[in-house]
């Protein structure tokens, strides 16, 4: 009877955040026993090289550092089923634009369980989709969507009332600001993990929850869990976090009509970008307080506070879409558009406020959108 590898972890995929949680998790990589591994996303090109060259090359506190893939790495979670090791929980860390690709992987997998009669609670991993992005409440819907189509067409047996809940309480949110770096592609990358940051957890199953933060936090990562915070309202204090370093750090960065210069969380947060930020964050808190994430007596400035001093604790770091912006500008195929981060921003931020009839704020980050995206065709021009 297939069933979960108990006390392991997978990190899917090895991209820079799931890299970074490698190494936070393994001691720096002092503690590489085989019980924390990474898994490629199924047919993903840069999987494929990654295996091929068979190392994971890092660079910790400045040191180059390299450790075999053998047992370390599956290709997808097929493989993981294939060789019995199917991870107890499951850090989804891909781009935001490639969780839904995740979450089809994983109702496969309870396909191919249910089809040699082992669909049971115990060969099922605990997710904890740690992407950036507001979006779990409707990603979580999307997959019970995605479950009850497999249903129709008999690949999953009646889930109602029973095992419906069970799976659906597998799904917990973990808002992160681990940062992370990676160097070059495919087998030449290095990957440089930020310092350790913090990652809430909320959402799903109480017990499941709790079990993944033991597990998490007791191999010295920080993890915690979020209390009586909702995730959507995790989702809306990171928002902000994110469209001030990511978006405004891109706006920014491109100083002038082609010009560009990437900057650092410190030269983002600059006393010269002060009301920027603050009619940014205003903005995003009114939408928050329109779907409920915050309550109609939280305190604004309080919260503003709070959260810009959580944004510039990695005051020397280069945030992740300027990074992009960089390489795009470097390699030449760079495109007037947004990355994954942005888009599973603003697209929902856009959304709501229409919906709450907070037109004001709708065209605000409407025009913000467009800000950008005139820059970048400058940038591409040049």
């Amino acid at each position: 009877m297939k069933a979960i590898r108990h006390g392991s972890i997978g990190i899917l995929p090895a991209g820079a955040l799931g890299a970074a949680f490698f190494a936070h998790l393994t001691s720096g990589l002092a503690n590489v026993d085989g019980s924390v591994f990474l898994i490629g996303r199924s047919g993903s090109a840069s999987g494929r090289a990654l295996a091929d060259g068979g190392f994971l090359r890092f660079e910790i506190d400045g040191s180059p550092k390299s450790i075999p893939l053998e047992g370390l790495f599956f290709a997808g979670l097929p493989a993981c089923l294939e060789f019995n090791q199917l991870p107890e929980i499951l850090l989804v860390c891909p781009n935001p634009d490639q969780l839904l690709g995740v979450l089809d992987e994983y109702v496969g997998l309870l396909e191919a369980l249910f089809a040699t009669n082992q669909l049971a609670p115990r060969a099922m991993p605990t997710l904890v989709l740690t992407s950036n992005g507001i979006y779990f409440s409707r990603v979580r819907q999307m997959f019970i969507e995605r479950l009850e189509e497999a249903t129709l067409f008999g690949r999953l047996p009646d889930l109602w009332p029973d095992l419906m809940p069970r799976i659906i309480g597998r799904v917990i949110r973990g808002v992160t600001i681990q940062t992370g770096l990676r160097r070059g592609s495919g087998a030449h990358a290095v990957y440089v993990p930020g310092p350790s940051g913090i990652t809430r957890l909320a959402g799903g199953d109480d017990a499941l929850r709790r079990r993944a933060h033991a597990l998490l936090a007791g191999r010295g990562a920080w993890f915690e869990l979020a209390g009586e915070r909702t995730p959507t309202r995790l989702e809306f204090d990171k928002a902000q976090i994110n469209l001030c370093s990511n978006l405004l750090g891109q706006i920014y960065s491109l100083t002038s009509p082609g010009g560009f210069r990437p900057l650092k969380v410190c030269e983002i947060y600059a006393a010269e970008h002060e009301d920027e930020i603050r009619e940014l964050t205003r903005n995003a808190f009114l939408v928050g307080r329109a779907v409920r994430a915050y309550g109609p007596d939280e305190d604004r400035e309080k919260l503003h506070l709070e959260l810009m001093q959580a944004a510039m604790k990695p005051s020397q770091h280069v945030p992740s879409s300027v990074q992009l912006l960089a390489m795009g500008l470097r390699d030449r195929t760079l495109k007037p558009e947004l990355t994954p981060t942005e888009a599973w921003l603003l697209d929902p931020l856009i959304r709501y406020a229409r919906t709450g009839g907070l037109e004001s704020t709708a065209r605000y980050f409407e025009a913000l959108r467009e800000k950008l995206l005139g820059l970048l065709r400058a940038a591409m021009a040049a």
